[in-house]
């Protein structure tokens, strides 16, 4: 497994990535709903790679792009946006390797609390932020097509 820096020349494999996941994943959202969502949210110009104290990472595994991570350091605090690994290979261990390296990437921004942001339904995406020590420590809300949808805030303390 290699996990590394993104390149412009990723965004169709991430993109492809997200809307597998996505349709595994979220069985509450319409799949129409879901893939315009993904069209929208998985660009170059949603996850701009020169952009100050954004890290996007990639995990690729003969030659084939599995997973990936997008988080943004600003001020003395980290937000992961987005952390998916491809419905195929969960389980292996990717979405652990993908967090370690993303760690190390915000910890040279001097940051001293990560937040993860998810839908409050994915208890998948819970279970495995609290399998690496973060706590639910807030709830919010997002817009996706004129719907509100609860989310939940974990938060590691670096």
């Amino acid at each position: 497994m290699n996990v590394r820096s993104a390149t412009p020349d990723d965004f169709e494999a991430i993109t492809a990535v997200a809307r597998a996941t996505w349709h595994d994943t979220y069985d509450e959202l319409e799949a129409d709903m879901i893939d315009r969502t993904v069209d929208e949210w998985y660009t170059d110009d949603s996850m701009p790679l020169e952009a100050p104290g954004t890290v996007v990472l990639v995990a690729e595994e003969d030659g084939e792009l599995v997973g990936f991570t997008h988080a943004v350091a600003q001020g003395d605090r980290a937000d992961i946006l987005r952390m998916y690994v491809h419905p195929d290979r969960q389980g292996e261990g990717i979405g652990s390797q993908l967090h370690e390296r993303l760690i190390e990437e915000i910890e040279s921004h001097d940051v001293e609390r990560v937040r993860s942001i998810d839908f409050a339904f994915n208890d998948t995406s819970r279970a495995f932020y609290e399998g690496l020590g973060f706590e639910q420590t807030d709830t919010g809300e997002v817009e996706i097509d004129g719907e509100y949808y609860d989310e939940a805030v974990y938060t590691l303390e670096l």
